[in-house]
């Protein structure tokens, strides 16, 4: 049955990589990250009868460049842009090919997400309370070597003490963490961030109609 089962995993991740055109990636020795038109799995199956509704996007970052701040309108696929990070790396670490065209990946010990918003008003637990307490395990716990997916930090609260949250939370992961981020915001301020620290760029989401 064990065998069985392992068959039946890796002729479906076979599969899946050759109807879907999936890449074998490869892993780099330096903690560089590039992905080339990477593709979100999920998504792009359930777009797949409208030509042309999903766009591949690149993602690149090393060791000296780690953290990007990404901006953009609402709707926009920020948040398509981060899990589609994540679900590579995760396709790549567990054996599968993976949706892009190329992909060079660091191996990755976690991958952390704070994304959504939700509470637990059972517990006396507001949305920000939710929010601020899993941010604080992955500022707490994340390595060097792990990847940070971040959306929407600081919206739970009034606009400048979001701001001063988030403005907190990446000066805590580039000067102590240094961990592989990708945080998506809508507060255009912390692009200023990318003047004052060497390890943050920002990436901007385009939208064509």
């Amino acid at each position: 049955a064990q065998a069985v089962a392992e068959l039946d995993v890796s002729a479906a991740l076979a599969q899946t990589a050759v109807e879907n055109r999936y890449t074998r990636p490869r892993f780099s020795t330096g903690g560089e990250m590039k992905i080339v038109a990477g593709r979100h799995p999920v998504i792009e199956q359930l777009t797949q009868r409208e030509a042309g509704r999903f766009i591949p996007n690149d993602l690149y970052l090393d060791g000296k460049e780690f953290i990007a701040v990404i901006t953009g309108p609402n709707m926009g696929g920020k948040s398509t842009y981060l899990r589609q990070a994540a679900l590579i790396s995760i396709l790549a670490q567990m054996g599968s090919y993976v949706p892009a065209e190329d992909a060079l990946l660091p191996l990755v010990d976690r991958v952390y997400t704070r994304i959504g918003a939700s509470d637990n008003l059972a517990r006396g637990r507001s949305t920000f309370m939710v929010e601020m307490t899993e941010t604080a395990v992955i500022l707490n716990t994340a390595t060097e070597r792990s990847l940070i997916i971040l959306d929407e930090i600081g919206r739970g609260t009034a606009t400048y003490d979001g701001l001063a949250l988030a403005w907190a939370v990446i000066e805590h992961i580039h000067e102590r963490t240094r961990a592989k981020t990708l945080f998506a915001t809508h507060y255009h301020e912390l692009t200023e961030l990318a003047d004052q620290l060497e390890g943050v760029r920002n990436l901007h989401v385009s939208v064509k109609e």
